[in-house]
């Protein structure tokens, strides 16, 4: 019997193999990859996603980001600001050193031809498939509630994203790796039923970092435990003045025990490239201020450059709003092309 060990284990020589192939010749790859604008983007962003997107694209991956506007609609408390959330989420992409002359960043919302795919990726899956989705399965643990249409079919509505531009390569963590295989499946399915149009895209494990927020739990803006990009170096430094710790002058890492403390070393150990032992036995019995110290001056000597150059980019109102239209158009055209495939291909054209 094959265990969850075995697989993780098999998915991994697979991404091994694969990051050899990218190195060899990245210029074979298209990347998709993205988020959901809901917030401005923090140092989980950066540290699990957005260095990575840099990463490839130096090499000579093609990279496509999507910002995934239409899936804010289940979120009612962010939609509004969703715009907002879009401007400020490009002007941190540019500023971490993607080279958005050459990345596509493209919204949900303004390519109508991705999302025509759904309604024939829709007939290649069952409910029970869809059910068995993590994201899927943790929403409905969470909000004890039915789930709506939008959400149940978000498994194939990422698939119809990475299908589209025919994205064949997909940074993804350990439990992402459900998420992908769906829309694998999805692909030869259709290329059994119709014929060959998708690739099945290959995943690219990361070693993502668990970066907890500055309270111990996960980092999220609705805790208020985040630290944003575009954050100034005062507001960071209130930020962790502000954040929990305990009355032991000793500094030691232990996430279950000391929270607080703990999320604190994590955060610095990121941006001095160092270890949270090794920071706690460098700290030793300096206390909750020397800590909050060394975490404050970490990001703010880490993020320095990227805030310098977000500030040079947003005086530039119109920069991201072009970019992003830009984008729209590139993905736009890719999109017809695909569905123009998939009609031919389904004998749909008349």
């Amino acid at each position: 019997m094959t265990t969850l060990s075995d697989s993780f284990a098999a998915a991994r020589e697979r991404s091994d193999d694969l990051a050899a192939e990218v190195a060899a010749q990245p210029g074979r790859f298209r990347v998709l990859t993205g988020e959901r604008p809901t917030g401005r983007l923090h140092l989980g962003h950066y540290f699990g996603t957005i260095r990575e997107r840099v990463r490839l694209q130096g090499l000579g991956v093609d990279l496509w980001v999507i910002l995934a506007d239409y899936q804010v609609i289940t979120d009612r408390d962010t939609l509004g600001r969703v715009r907002e959330n879009v401007v400020n989420a490009v002007l941190d992409y540019a500023a971490a050193g993607i080279d958005t002359s050459r990345a596509t960043v493209f919204t949900h919302s303004a390519v109508p031809a991705l999302h025509q795919l759904m309604l024939p990726f829709l007939s290649l899956v069952t409910e029970a498939e869809l059910h068995r989705n993590p994201t899927v399965k943790t929403e409905l643990a969470a909000s004890g509630r039915a789930l709506s249409g939008l959400m149940l079919t978000y498994p194939v509505h990422q698939a119809a994203d990475i299908l589209f531009c025919k994205g064949d390569l997909v940074p993804v963590g350990k439990d992402q790796l459900p998420h992908l295989e769906l829309t694998r499946v999805i692909a030869r399915r259709f290329n059994e039923r119709f014929g060959q149009v998708f690739p099945e895209p290959r995943a690219l494990l990361t070693s993502t970092p668990e970066i907890p927020g500055l309270d111990g739990r996960k980092m999220s803006k609705s805790y208020g435990n985040a630290i944003s990009l575009s954050m100034t170096a005062d507001e960071t430094a209130a930020l962790i003045r502000r954040a929990p710790t305990d009355a032991d002058r000793r500094i030691t890492f232990d996430p279950d025990a000391r929270p607080g403390v703990s999320a604190l070393l994590t955060t610095a150990a990121l941006c001095l490239g160092s270890d949270e032992v090794t920071l706690a036995d460098k700290l030793g019995d300096g206390g909750g201020s020397a800590l909050k110290k060394l975490a404050t001056d970490a990001v703010n000597d880490f993020f320095a450059a990227h805030r310098a150059r977000r500030e040079e980019l947003a005086a530039d109102p119109d920069f991201a709003i072009g970019l992003v239209r830009e984008g729209n158009r590139r993905a736009g055209e890719i999109a017809e092309r695909t569905l123009d495939e998939v009609r031919a291909a389904m004998g749909t054209v008349y």
